[in-house]
């Protein structure tokens, strides 16, 4: 969902002396039936439509149950869904599984599903994922600053059971985006007021909050069972405690010191040893999660052609093969597209790919090109969070661009995620930032449209091309994936030739889980599959 998604971890204001202790202050021990896992403060109150980010969207995706959920190779299974038909793949009738309640006792009707998805879509509500709705009809008219409709005329509840959804024209992914957290359906309590309603969340998922208050903000989440979660994910453990972390390398030690059940980022000091640290309960897959450098077109000597030709030379004098070699142990793979090269249709030779390769003298000439538009002034800045496990990355990536280029360039900490995620939401954190994805549901249009779409809110680049725009609606109109894929590339190759933002690396996830754990697999994205976790 999300940069919500491969992001760091968020975590308190901290002062630099407490960084090597974890958050989890409290004294509060867990059951050790309970599995322990690594997480950070949410950057939002937890509502479906309103969180994109990672450490939120892991505890909204076990809070609610959708339409679909993802099994933990990506495929799409039905979960409160009955029954999803079409014939156009532009008109959806959807029949609900009966007798689903969510945890205050109230049914889950296909009201609760329209309510949700409306709330999501109305531009007064400002929801972050609000851009997953635009392909319904009457979504313009919804999300306008000033709305002329407060719900989309695409949806139709027929019964309590049933409703209907009308496409603006027909699309490839919309049935496997059904199990996406802006999709999930909210009970009737949640409108009276949302924020509070996000605090302590009443959903239909494989898990509950464990209490009224189990959010202790800076320092865990606590998640018990649902009893009555009648999907396909039932937990397979007596519940999960999100630990927020201020340090990956404190939390390494604590799964080492068996007081961490698992943990999804092994830290970069550790990347070396962990396979012989940890043995058989070491982790390694290639995941669908990237890291990208982007600029927002305010910032000094970004805009313009000028700002074009700075990217595409910095890209160039990025030695991606030596940063995840050297860095990262293997761990991470140099970007080759604007997605992730684990996902369906993936093509490493986009045209134009040639700038995601180090090429000092091309770099070089690249500069001096925008320096006759305007000379260069000042320090090029990389913000990142250094609650995340980042600093060493991005100082490689400066350094490089230093070497090459002969400019000044740094990495600049922020102390954590939320405080950058803040500042780029609003427009205003006025230097280059790495960001990344993690996939939500495994299509490479799943990146694309939620990151470039001139509309998304999720566009933290500022990026629009109508052309894109246009090349992203047939790929999604398209009759055959085949057909699908061939326009995604083309789409890919505009991102290239904009240089959109400076894509760094795919991941190779490095994991682990304690002896105290008898079976914890990594999902598609980069998540533990947190449901089947057994102890």
């Amino acid at each position: 969902m999300r940069f919500h998604r491969v992001t760091a971890l968020t975590a308190a204001l901290v002062l630099a002396s407490s960084l090597g202790l974890s958050a989890c202050s409290s004294g509060d021990t867990a059951d050790p039936a309970i599995v322990t896992t690594n997480g950070g403060e949410p950057q939002n109150p937890l509502i479906p439509t309103n969180t994109n980010e990672n450490y939120g969207g892991r505890v909204v995706d076990r809070l609610f149950a959708g339409l679909k959920y993802y099994d933990n190779k990506g495929v799409a299974h039905d979960e409160m869904a009955e029954s999803i038909t079409t014939t156009d793949r532009k008109n959806y009738r959807i029949v609900l599984k009966p007798d689903w309640r969510f945890t205050d006792g109230t049914p889950v009707t296909a009201k609760s599903f329209v309510d949700a998805w409306n709330y999501g879509a109305l531009g007064a509500n400002a929801q972050l994922q609000s851009y997953v709705f635009t392909p319904i009809a009457g979504f313009d008219e919804v999300s306008a600053e000033k709305p002329t409709a407060q719900t989309m005329s695409g949806l139709k509840v027929v019964d309590d059971r049933t409703f209907t959804v009308e496409l603006k024209q027909p699309s490839i992914d919309f049935e496997t985006e059904l199990g996406y957290a802006p999709f999930y359906p909210l009970p009737e309590s949640a409108f009276a007021d949302m924020r509070a309603f996000g605090e302590n969340p009443i959903g239909n998922g494989p898990y509950k909050f464990a209490n009224n208050g189990a959010w202790e903000h800076n320092v865990k989440i606590d998640l018990v069972p649902n009893p009555d979660y009648r999907g396909g994910r039932p937990a397979k453990n007596k519940g999960l405690r999100f630990v927020m972390y201020q340090s990956f390398d404190t939390a390494y030690s604590d799964l080492q010191a068996g007081n961490l059940d698992t943990l999804d980022t092994i830290p970069d000091s550790a990347l070396t040893t962990y396979e012989a640290d940890l043995g058989d309960r070491a982790i390694t897959k290639p995941t669908a999660q990237n890291q990208h450098i982007g600029v927002q077109a305010a910032v000094p000597h970004f805009s313009g052609e000028e700002g074009l030709l700075r990217r595409r030379a910095i890209s160039m004098a990025i030695n991606r093969e030596q940063i995840c070699e050297t860095i990262f142990n293997g761990t991470r793979l140099p970007a080759r597209d604007y997605t992730a090269s684990t996902l369906p249709g993936f093509d490493g030779n986009l045209p134009g790919s040639e700038v995601l390769k180090y090429n000092p003298t091309e770099a070089k000439r690249l500069w001096a090109q925008a320096d006759a538009i305007a000379p260069w002034t000042g320090r090029y800045e990389i913000a990142y969070n250094s609650d995340g496990g980042h600093q060493a990355w991005i100082e490689a990536v400066a350094n490089s661009v230093k070497n090459t280029l002969g400019i000044d360039a740094v990495g600049t900490p922020y102390p954590t995620f939320k405080n950058i995620r803040d500042l780029v939401n609003a427009g205003t954190i006025g230097k280059s930032f790495r960001y990344g994805w993690q996939g939500d549901y495994p299509t490479m249009l799943q990146f694309l449209t939620s990151q470039y779409y001139s509309f998304s809110d999720t566009n933290n680049v500022d990026y629009k091309n109508p052309e894109f725009d246009r090349l992203l609606d047939a790929a999604l109109a398209a009759p055959t994936q085949e057909e699908s894929y061939r326009i995604v590339a083309q789409a890919q190759a505009l991102l290239i030739r904009d240089m959109a933002d400076i894509p760094i690396f795919d991941y190779v996830a490095a994991a682990g889980h304690s002896d105290r754990v008898t079976k914890a697999e990594l999902a598609w994205n980069g998540l533990f599959d947190f449901e089947n976790i057994e102890k």
